[in-house]
């Protein structure tokens, strides 16, 4: 199974929304709300006619937490939507299987139709999640704000969020941004039953088994390239947390 990456190159993000539309309209419509609000695809799938025609913005509701989220159309996606539901009824589903049938789009079809349109530009990390994801990276890159993306995603912790985004953690961002609540608990996690102590241990043994494996001849070049970028991943966290204050 590929890994599911966000579109974070803008020449490539417009090539994926340009193949969508030749595909179908209705799927251009699905991926252009699913990036600008961070809506579930599932939760796109429920919108109906009603919901976006005539709208400057649409108002959404994302997650467990129902945490609420303003979208806004651009003018040129408002005449889209304008002209996509010409004649469909308020009550209709706006994006639908086939012209013929009044039922939803199902999430099995918007998937494939997300991965041919993936495969038709040479994008191999697409998936359902693909719009989501896509959204988070960009909101992350406009406002450095990792917590907000973690509370409205309703991940446990930021370096779940970091590598749903496929980015690297920020120590000296999350350091600042720490309450004094959160650097109590860490200082009870860290010293109850030597909790940190056997965390260490752990991570010392994956790095004691990947030296002894380094000079195993049984061994492909693929290995040493998974290693290599650990290892220049692992050295930039290291300088990051030397230097954090």
């Amino acid at each position: 199974m590929n890994w599911v990456a966000p579109i974070k190159d803008e020449e490539t993000l417009q090539k994926f929304k340009n193949r969508l539309k030749q595909m179908d309209e209705k799927y251009y419509i699905m991926f252009e709300i699913g990036v600008g609000t961070g809506m579930q695809l599932q939760d796109i799938l429920k919108l109906k006619v009603g919901d976006v025609r005539g709208k400057d913005y649409i108002e959404a509701y994302i997650g467990t937490k129902n945490i609420k989220r303003t979208f806004t159309f651009s003018p040129e996606l408002k005449k889209e939507i304008e002209e996509f539901t010409n004649n469909k009824a308020d009550s209709e589903y706006l994006i639908t299987g086939h012209a013929s049938s009044p039922e939803a789009l199902s999430r099995e079809q918007a998937y494939r139709a997300l991965k041919g349109a993936g495969r038709n530009i040479g994008l191999a990390s697409i998936g359902a999640q693909t719009m989501r994801k896509t959204f988070a990276w960009r909101y992350y890159k406009e406002t450095g704000d990792i917590y907000y993306l973690q509370n409205l995603l309703n991940h446990a912790s930021p370096s779940i969020t970091y590598r749903y985004i496929g980015e690297k953690p920020n120590v000296e961002v999350q350091l600042k941004k720490m309450t004094a609540e959160e650097n109590e608990r860490s200082r009870y996690v860290l010293l109850t039953e030597d909790g940190g102590s056997k965390r260490i241990k752990d991570i010392i043994k994956v790095f004691e088994g990947i030296e002894k494996e380094l000079n195993n001849p049984g061994n492909n070049d693929a290995f040493y390239g998974k290693v290599d970028c650990f290892l220049v991943e692992v050295e930039e966290m290291i300088r990051n947390y030397q230097t954090t204050k």
